[in-house]
């Protein structure tokens, strides 16, 4: 298994997609329409197989009061020239700092507030056994 999608509720889908797309690069895959063509909904790839999928809140089931989420995270190459390139974007990045698992880490949060881990590998990381 790998990771598909990740859904997040948005209040206003075009700032959204600016963000996503403008800012981190993401490509425009495809919409969602209801029956008279009004979009609700977009599909964006991040890589690979990999997407984002962005509804407006008021198209959307409510979320439960249970739910668990916290961030998700993107992999970057070098996150000082990641950090640089977004902040250059107009972008609020916090300072780079090496994590607990020895990653680097770096965050963000996109027009909602949804936090945005970015995260670069070391040869120390923990997770570097198990990288392809």
């Amino acid at each position: 298994m790998t990771l598909a999608h990740i859904c997040f509720r948005v209040a206003d889908l075009a700032r959204a997609v600016d963000f996503y797309v403008e800012k981190l690069g993401f490509s425009h895959a495809f919409d969602f329409k209801h029956p008279d063509g009004k979009r609700y909904g977009v599909y964006l790839k991040i890589s690979g197989r990999t997407f984002i999928e962005l509804f407006e809140k008021a198209d959307v089931a409510p979320m439960t009061d249970k739910q668990s989420y916290a961030h998700i995270c993107l992999e970057v190459e070098d996150i000082n020239t990641a950090v640089a390139l977004l902040r250059g974007k107009g972008v609020t990045v916090s300072d780079p700092k090496l994590g607990l698992d020895q990653s680097w880490q770096a965050w963000i949060s996109d027009p909602d507030g949804n936090r945005i881990e970015l995260h670069a590998y070391t040869e120390k990381s923990w997770q570097a056994p198990w990288l392809s």
